[in-house]
């Protein structure tokens, strides 16, 4: 299969409020449309995770992700800049004010945490699907993530309704984002390095 038919099935499913298993910037991922509530509900299960435990987003662009929360502070827009460098190491951005999205991705003060992917495979699909993107590693809660396609529990791989064919055959160490959380006011906390 063509990573193109792949990235295409998978908008197909995901449009269809569907969840999928892909390759990400980071680990493989457990992904649905952001801004469907019952897809969301759906990772929460597969996840075997507590629906109050929020959930990172993936978005292609800056642009995207501006459609995203009320206001993105100035700091954001620096870390976002040197974030660019294609070195840099994957890092997840947590803002106030969430909106356009599931009710039960927001956390409860009202945050969300986006990424914006520059892996070539993951942008390509949150471009052609031209929405957020949950992604959430690919295990159940408590586990291992799944840094690589035979990492995932095979439990995952019956509940989800599409599995991507890209980078399956892929053998190499990969870690979780880094977490960093901005407030309006400027303050900065780094969540997980």
């Amino acid at each position: 299969m063509t990573r193109e038919q792949d990235i295409k099935n998978a908008v197909e499913v995901l449009r269809k409020g569907g969840v999928i298993l892909y390759p990400t910037d980071t680990v493989w991922g457990i992904g649905c449309d952001a801004t469907n509530a019952e897809a969301v509900s759906r990772v929460y299960a597969i996840k075997q995770r507590d629906d109050s435990k929020a959930l990172i987003c993936l978005v292609d662009s800056d642009a995207r992700m501006q459609r995203y929360v009320r206001q993105v502070p100035d700091v954001a827009w620096q870390l976002i800049d040197s974030l660019k460098d294609s070195d840099a190491k994957p890092t997840t951005i947590i803002l106030d004010g969430a909106v356009n999205l599931a009710p039960n991705l927001i956390a409860e003060d009202g945050s969300i945490a986006l990424r914006i992917t520059n892996e070539s495979f993951s942008h390509e699909l949150c471009y052609r699907f031209q929405k957020a993107l949950v992604s959430t590693s690919a295990n159940i809660s408590g586990e291992p993530a799944a840094q690589n396609f035979q990492d995932i529990d095979p439990r995952l791989l019956e509940q989800v309704d599409y599995v991507c064919w890209s980078r399956r055959q892929e053998h190499k160490p990969h870690q979780p984002s880094s977490i960093i959380r901005l407030r309006m006011d400027g303050e900065v906390t780094v969540i997980r390095k």
